[in-house]
């Protein structure tokens, strides 16, 4: 199947996270299509989410493969399709999921096609996850003990608008935040009551604070909520905070300032949880080394490789604190993914065929 009819086949099985039977049909699709491509595949059972696959080429006891990471699931619910359904117009090919990632999929298959095709021996790793949008949570231990094994992860996010590769990521985390006030009658014993919602206010101000844009560091207050009905004084109030960071270190000193949060208001409590589901991914001496060697193979078939980055986090998160090298942004070039304005150019297809097997080859 060629890469274009494949992808219109992927996009058109609609996957979204938390529909394991959906992000299955799409696992049977990739088994279905690597076998033909002669790889030996692995199906990891997953009862969260859908299963994991793992296929393989190749076998050299005195070469690491090469690790192609993509994941499977969408943020599409069931039934985008009929409303944003996959179409071809102007040089753009768009659908739900189509950038991130289905192309993705396509791209990694073609690329090993001709790879294998055009001599190469080397081990090659494909890895199709079913839970990247969702945080990774049951994928994240298979990703980085593949890694661990790999001479190289190519993790196949979609490039940048310029075609650019993703060559620093800024970590992600959360905090959630609960204060807890003291319920009363509004109007009756409104002296005795303890607002929380009045509390809270007083703490998204003070996080919102914690943004250090020199250090591109960004804390937003997303989701709030409290109280039942107005004529009531609140006894809760919650939060759910947004934490970005570039700089390694960053995490701990947030956490540090969010647990040494103190209550405003007397008779009100604060509890801070949270956890960082990423780390950063810095465009350190590492990354450049990795991102000059693709640059050189890249130009040996007339591509000028661009580095950029984004605020955005990938399971190349997951790998980069390891020191093994990993390059994302390896996939079709487009914009607007996550919204039904997604698409890709069609031409970068093959362009990202190209370059990813020029990548399996000449490493």
């Amino acid at each position: 199947m060629d890469t274009k009819s494949l992808l219109k086949l992927l996009v058109e099985t609609e996957s979204p996270s938390h529909e394991k039977a959906a992000v299955d049909r799409v696992g049977a699709i990739v088994v279905d299509e690597a076998r033909k491509l002669g790889a030996a595949v692995e199906i990891i059972p997953n009862a969260v989410t859908g299963d994991h696959v793992i296929a393989r080429w190749g076998a050299d006891a005195k070469r690491k493969p090469i690790l192609l990471v993509c994941h499977m699931d969408t943020v599409f619910p069931l039934g985008t399709l009929k409303k944003f359904p996959y179409s071809e117009a102007e040089g753009k090919i768009m659908g739900p999921g189509v950038s991130d990632m289905k192309a993705s999929i396509a791209i990694s298959l073609g690329a090993i096609e001709d790879a294998r095709q055009n001599g190469t021996t080397r081990p090659i790793t494909l890895l199709c996850t079913s839970d990247e949008e969702i945080g990774s949570d049951t994928s994240r231990e298979l990703i980085q003990r593949l890694a661990k094994e790999s001479e190289l992860v190519l993790v196949m996010e979609p490039a940048l608008i310029d075609g650019s590769l993703k060559t620093w990521r800024k970590g992600g985390g959360g905090f959630h935040v609960k204060v807890k006030g003291r319920a009363a009658h509004a109007g009756g014993d409104h002296e005795k009551g303890r607002n929380a919602i009045e509390e809270m206010a007083h703490q998204v101000i003070a996080i919102q604070k914690m943004t250090d844009y020199e250090k591109k560091t960004t804390l937003n207050v997303g989701v709030i909520s409290g109280g039942t009905v107005s004529n009531v004084v609140p006894d809760e109030a919650n939060i759910d905070v947004d934490v970005r960071i570039l700089q390694p270190g960053e995490w701990e000193r947030l956490e540090a300032l969010m647990k040494e949060l103190k209550p405003v208001l007397d008779g009100t409590s604060i509890e801070v949880t949270g956890s960082l589901n990423r780390g950063p991914m810095p465009f350190d001496e590492l990354m450049q080394a990795t991102f000059g060697k693709a640059k050189t193979i890249a130009a040996e078939i007339g591509v000028d490789l661009k580095a950029g980055g984004t605020g955005g986090v990938s399971d190349a998160n997951l790998v980069a604190p390891f020191g093994i090298p990993v390059l994302d942004g390896l996939g079709a070039i487009g914009e607007n993914y996550h919204s039904e304005r997604e698409y890709i150019f069609a031409g970068s297809l093959a362009q990202r065929v190209k370059l990813i097997s020029a990548f399996l080859k000449n490493w």
